[in-house]
């Protein structure tokens, strides 16, 4: 059976998507039928990792442009998911996000980043396209 998924999405620049958004992704990692493990459990995962992803690109890169877009996509092959979300923000330098250690409780910066990093298994913020794509991968087998 050809597992290959590829969906786009786009959406405005406004946090009333993310639960819709969310859903698409953990409505996809349910059907995946080459993930040997809980996949009630990866749609969840799916689920948060997008809400994150989402709220950073619109609240922090997109603030500039309030009336632009964010788009998604989201690609399964046989032993990968990928899901990049882009943004037209300045873009920040994940390095700088500390990637061990559980950040403050009391300060919302870098929280999203390091519940992205526990969740999946490879993370890259990189310059794309005239804007900036967060890259989030994970292994499927």
């Amino acid at each position: 059976m050809n597992n290959h998924i590829d969906i786009q999405i786009t959406v405005p620049n406004q946090t009333r998507y993310l639960a819709l958004v969310g859903r698409i992704g953990e409505n996809m990692a349910r059907e995946l039928d080459n993930f040997p493990g809980d996949r009630e459990t990866l749609g969840h995962h799916i689920n948060v990792v997008l809400t994150e992803a989402l709220v950073n690109a619109i609240k922090h890169a997109n603030t500039a442009e309030p009336n632009t877009e964010v788009r998604i996509r989201i690609n399964v092959c046989e032993k990968e998911l990928v899901i990049r979300v882009f943004d037209n923000g300045q873009g920040f330098d994940l390095d700088l996000v500390p990637a061990n250690g559980c950040p403050d409780p009391l300060n919302e910066k870098g929280r999203g980043i390091y519940i992205i990093r526990s969740l999946m298994d490879s993370v890259v913020y990189k310059k794309a396209n005239g804007g900036n794509v967060l890259e989030m991968k994970k292994a499927l087998g």
